[in-house]
């Protein structure tokens, strides 16, 4: 019996780059792939082979053509996925900030994608025929909706904060609560944002109460606003105490200074009226007596990331002309998509219907936990006996900062691993991320739970194709 070791391939043994080209193994490459793109991963392929034939582990099986073409061919593919791709967000988390948060309605979907391919009216008037004010798109629904003078729209709900600051308290103080002095995603705070401005922060009272005397004997010759920020992605309980938008703006117009609110999530609406918790809406908080609100577009309101800002016609005016507004405006794209779900509001009765985000919220969770048993055969047979799959009780998140400490009654299928059988759940969490759509869950309690709140029921057939794939 012959137990002698394979003898590893040379160097000298690996195809020239132009006889692989030339094989018949690689025409179906050639046929999906540029010739040059081709060439570069084949090359980059045989320096691979070499490094391997020059270390001694080089099996010879590893030269054939139609084992280099399929590498190739893999390597290529790989390049060619995009790396922003569709998802089944299964989180329990609504507004998923690494996900992209707000999902855009099919209006707003149909609005971008006309926007796309033909020539539009940003800054267009077509009653003049001269330049007009990219704001002008969503100027009127804003004060509409809001009951503000003005607004203006920037890249995202830091950038309207940066632009007030900048504009309204440049080298000047600006008084804030320490109880509001919050980080959001990314360890991005409000003292930077404020410096980054050119602001000096004044902070007032202590991390869990505030009252209106420590505004008052802040306020200095150098003041140039007063700033409440809505603490909307934490919540402090207990002994707590802060200052009230009416108080606050009563007190800061008394000295001749603006009041600023940054409110963050931004509802248009009461939110309550859905069973919803209650969130404070831009309208109420103008109509408390704040001369600026900035908040995000794409939270709560539901539409594309974008920061707005409304209030008095002054202050907008100022922001407007800062050379700030310039570099950080929005593109045709964000206003094509903000304008009709904008709209949307304006027929509340059909805001819960749609309005994607809305409607996401509202589910019932009668109907998911129906979803939820409708989906558990195919989800189990996928998984074999390794695992176990059971329709469960679940509390999804609004998300992005929202109302933090709210759940939302959801089902879902919690995934455990059998004993002694399957891999680990993070492998299987893996496994799933790496189907041709992924499916996004969360590990809790030694369980992958995958929350079906955002999962509506027109992708069913497209979820259920994904486990056919796991299958496989």
């Amino acid at each position: 019996m012959n137990t002698a070791e394979p003898v590893p391939a040379r160097a000298a043994d690996i195809p020239s780059l132009d006889a692989l080209l030339n094989e018949t193994a690689f025409a179906a490459v050639l046929e999906r792939h540029a010739r040059s793109e081709v060439t570069a991963a084949l090359r980059k392929e045989l320096d691979r082979l070499r490094g391997l034939a020059l270390a001694g582990q080089l099996e010879r099986d590893a030269l054939r053509s139609d084992a280099i073409a399929r590498i190739v061919a893999q390597a290529l593919a790989e390049r060619a996925r995009p790396r922003l791709r569709a998802v089944f967000n299964l989180t329990g988390t609504v507004l998923h900030t690494n996900l992209g948060r707000a999902l855009l309605p099919e209006a707003a979907v149909r609005s971008v994608a006309r926007a796309l391919g033909v020539p539009v009216t940003l800054e267009f008037d077509l009653n003049t025929g001269g330049r007009g004010d990219r704001d002008e798109i969503v100027d009127a629904c804003l004060r509409e909706l809001t009951g503000a003078e003005s607004a203006t729209v920037v890249n995202n709900n830091a950038a309207a904060v940066l632009l007030m600051l900048n504009t309204l308290a440049n080298r000047r103080e600006v008084v804030v609560s320490r109880g509001e002095l919050i980080e959001i995603g990314g360890s991005f705070r409000i003292p930077d944002v404020m410096r980054a401005a050119g602001a000096k922060l004044v902070e007032v009272g202590t991390t869990n109460r505030t009252h209106a005397s420590d505004y008052a004997d802040a306020i200095g010759p150098r003041t140039a606003l007063l700033m409440k920020v809505h603490a909307s992605n934490y919540a402090i309980s207990g002994f707590t105490a802060s200052v009230g938008i009416a108080e606050l703006s009563a007190l800061a117009h008394a000295r001749a200074l603006p009041l600023a609110v940054d409110l963050g999530s931004g509802s248009l609406v009461d939110l309550a009226q859905w069973g919803l918790p209650a969130e404070p809406t831009v309208r109420d908080t103008l109509g408390a007596g704040a001369d600026v609100v900035t908040f995000s577009a794409d939270k709560l309101l539901g539409g594309p990331q974008a920061g707005i800002v409304v209030g008095r016609a002054d202050p907008i005016g100022r922001m407007k002309k800062n050379p700030l507004k310039r570099a950080l405006r929005v593109g045709k794209l964000t206003l094509a998509a903000l304008e009709p779900v904008l709209a949307l509001y304006r027929t509340p009765e059909f805001l819960a219907e749609r309005l994607t985000t809305l409607r996401l919220l509202t589910r019932p969770a009668a109907v998911i936990e129906e979803q939820a048993e409708r989906l558990l055969p195919a989800v189990q047979a996928a998984l074999g006996e390794a695992y176990e799959a059971t329709a469960s009780i679940m509390a999804s998140q609004i998300g992005s900062g929202a109302l933090p400490v709210d759940r939302l009654a959801s089902h879902g299928l919690r995934v455990r691993r059998l004993k002694g059988k399957g891999g680990n759940l993070d492998e299987l969490a893996a496994a799933l991320r790496a189907l041709p759509r992924p499916i996004i869950g969360r590990i809790d309690e030694k369980s992958l739970c995958l929350d079906l709140r955002c999962l509506e029921p027109r992708d069913e057939a497209e979820f259920l194709a994904q486990w056919e794939a796991f299958r496989r």
